[in-house]
């Protein structure tokens, strides 16, 4: 990783004191293609704990302030935007499906599949995933290796405050599909999410697989199998039913990922 200790004390003042901004520009553009690079991450896991580098959020606000309109042609697409698509896609040994997209900004390590899906600036997706038709990986959004995020799946983004957590999908998980995962929720490694699973911070997660139920919020427990819910809930003009996602079952954690993805479909009956 370079020495950014000083690009970091330039991005910091600028972003605290709107006068410093144009003598900010350089720092921020080593920053944001650092990004693009893969040699800076928005987020990073810093002793089984997800650190946020709030900094490198900064960059990205900054870069939005500095840059300008451009209208660019892709064949017969044309976009106006301020920020570019990813370039050099087959060196960088990832496959890009049109009219999928990668801004730039983001990371895609070798061997990551985009089909007509759509990849925000500060996201990094993980070797050997795949980001499947019509599904959003949001600004910031940190998805690991060895992940499926099906059919019209919605990672959220999130860029202010600097501080928030992005959305985190750990390594192996498995995303059915029009699920939405939002407010910096973190899924962790090998967790199932059944089709039409919405996650949030502020949803409990039950999980009923013991005598009680359990709840958990924010995060999604290693290997659970995730399904969509409700419980009731009282109010002045009566009785509703809110959704609330289910814990059902567990992966195997000592059997092979795709074995282990194949049977809880399977013996849970989740839809993807």
């Amino acid at each position: 990783m370079p020495d950014v200790s000083e690009d970091r004390r330039v991005i910091e003042a600028a972003y605290a004191d709107r006068s410093l901004r144009p003598g900010a520009a350089s720092a921020v553009e080593r920053t944001i293609a650092a990004l693009d690079r893969g040699e800076l991450r928005v987020a990073e896991k810093v002793d089984g704990e997800w650190v946020v580098n709030d900094w490198v959020k900064e960059a990205i606000l900054l870069y939005f302030r500095m840059a300008k309109l451009e209208t660019t042609e892709v064949g017969p697409f044309e976009y106006h935007d301020k920020i570019p698509t990813k370039t050099h896609l087959a060196a960088a040994g990832i496959r890009v499906v049109p009219p999928g997209t990668v801004r730039y900004g983001a990371y895609c390590e070798p061997g990551v599949v985009i089909m007509p899906g759509y990849v925000n600036i500060g996201a990094r997706v993980g070797a050997g995933t795949m980001v499947d038709t019509w599904a959003t990986v949001g600004s910031c959004a940190q998805i690991g290796k060895d992940v499926h995020l099906s059919g019209g799946v919605g990672i959220g983004g999130v860029l202010e405050p600097p501080s928030a957590r992005p959305v985190i999908i750990e390594d192996g998980a498995f995303i059915g599909s029009r699920s939405i995962v939002v407010e910096g929720v973190i899924v962790e490694q090998g967790a199932v999410l059944g089709a039409h699973t919405v996650i949030s911070a502020s949803i409990p997660i039950i999980d009923v697989t013991g005598p009680e139920p359990r709840e958990v919020r924010g995060r999604v427990p290693a290997n659970a199998v995730v399904v969509p819910g409700a419980r009731p809930r009282t109010f002045p003009a009566g009785t509703y039913y809110l959704q609330t996602p289910l814990i059902i079952g567990w992966r195997n954690e000592n059997t092979d990922r795709k074995t282990s993805l194949n049977e809880a479909l399977r013996v849970f009956g989740v839809e993807v």
